[in-house]
C-alpha cells in the first residue's frame, strides 16, 4: 500500500512538472511575441512650424509591424515523430530524478538513530546480537538490512560473515541503482534520436528543394527545414544533460552513503568476533533466537585408545 501511495505522489509531481513547464513555454511565447514599443518623439532641434510654415506632404502610413517570435510549442509539434519518444524520455528522467532525490535521503539508508543505538549498545560492556537485531527491526533501511543479514551469521567463522556482509551490500547497492539506470538510459539515448530526427528532416527538407515550383525561393524553403530539423537535436540535448548530471550525483550519493555502511560493518566486526564457534544465531517465529553451544563429549571409539595407552604406562 505505502509503494502504491509513493508511485501515486510520483505522478503527481510528474504531472505538476509538466503543467509548469507548459505554462513556461506558453509565457516564453507571450514574451517572444511582444514587438518594441515605438520610439516617442523627443524635442528636435527645428523650429516649431507656425501655421503659415505648414507643409502639405501627406505623412506616410506606418507598415505593419512583422512578428518574428518564435512559437516553441508549434515549433516542438513540427519536430517529427521523434519528438515523442524524446518528451517520453524527459517525462521518465523527471519522475526517476524525484524518485532517487526521495529515495536516495540518508534516513533511507544509514538512519542516524541506527548509528546511535548500536554504538550505545556496545559501549554498555557487552554486545548482544539479539539487542542489535531489534535495533535494527526499529529503523528498516539499507544499513539494517546489511547488519541484520550480518547478525544471522554470528558464530560462523569471519570469513563467512564477511561473504554474507559482501553479498548484502551489493545485493542493497544494485537495488539503489535500478532507478538510476533509467536517468543513463535517458542520458545516452535522448542524443541520438536527436540526431536521427534531424537528419530525416534534413533530408525532407532537401527533397522539398527538388519539387518546388521554379519561381519558388529554394533557399529560404530550405532554411525554414533546416531550422525545423535541428529542433530534435537541441531538444535531445536538453534532456540528455541534465539526466547525466542527475545521475552522476546520484551515483556519488550512494557510493559516499555506502561508504559510511561499511564503516559502521567495520566497527562491528569485532563485536561479532567473540561469538565465533560459541554460539547459533537464527530467527525463531520471526524473533532472533540465540542458543550457546555446548563442548560434545569426544565419542566412545575414541576414548577407549586413550584409556589403553594410560593402563600401559
Amino acid at each position: 500500500m505505502q509503494a502504491i501511495r509513493r508511485h501515486y505522489r510520483l505522478l503527481l509531481l510528474a504531472v505538476f512538472l509538466l503543467g509548469s513547464l507548459a505554462i513556461s513555454s506558453l509565457t516564453l511565447r507571450q514574451v517572444w511575441a511582444q514587438t518594441p514599443a515605438d520610439t516617442q518623439a523627443g524635442p528636435s532641434a527645428d523650429p516649431v512650424p507656425t501655421g503659415s510654415e505648414t507643409t502639405e506632404e501627406a505623412v506616410p502610413a506606418a507598415a505593419p509591424a512583422r512578428d518574428d517570435s518564435i512559437n516553441v510549442l508549434q515549433l516542438a509539434l513540427d519536430g517529427g515523430i521523434f519528438m515523442i519518444p524524446i518528451a517520453a524520455m524527459s517525462l521518465l528522467g523527471v519522475t526517476m530524478a524525484i524518485e532517487r532525490f526521495i529515495g536516495l535521503r540518508k534516513e533511507r539508508i544509514l538512519p542516524d538513530g541506527l548509528v546511535t543505538d548500536l554504538g550505545q549498545l556496545s559501549l554498555q560492556g557487552g554486545f548482544d546480537p539479539r539487542k542489535a537485531y531489534r535495533i535494527c527491526q526499529q529503523y528498516p533501511s539499507s544499513a539494517a538490512n546489511i547488519v541484520r543479514s550480518m547478525l544471522l551469521k554470528v558464530g560462523r567463522p569471519l570469513s563467512e560473515v564477511e561473504h554474507t556482509v559482501s553479498e548484502a551490500s551489493a545485493r542493497e547497492a544494485d537495488r539503489l541503482y535500478g532507478n538510476v539506470r533509467w536517468l543513463n538510459l535517458a542520458a545516452s539515448v535522448t542524443p541520438l534520436l536527436g540526431l536521427l530526427g534531424t537528419v530525416q528532416g534534413m533530408i525532407l527538407a532537401f527533397h522539398m528543394t527538388t519539387v518546388i515550383d521554379a519561381g519558388q525561393n529554394k533557399s529560404i524553403a530550405l532554411a525554414e527545414g533546416i531550422y525545423t530539423a535541428l529542433v530534435t537535436t537541441f531538444a535531445g540535448l536538453t534532456v540528455a544533460i541534465p539526466a547525466a548530471m542527475l545521475s552522476h550525483y546520484f551515483e556519488g550519493r550512494i557510493q559516499t552513503l555506502f561508504h559510511q555502511v561499511d564503516e559502521l560493518i567495520f566497527n562491528l566486526l569485532p563485536q561479532i568476533e567473540k561469538y565465533e564457534g560459541r554460539v547459533r544465531f537464527g530467527r525463531a517465529g520471526g524473533e532472533p533466537d540465540m542458543t550457546l553451544d555446548e563442548p560434545r563429549p569426544a565419542p566412545a571409539a575414541q576414548q577407549a585408545p586413550a584409556v589403553a595407552a594410560s593402563s600401559s604406562k
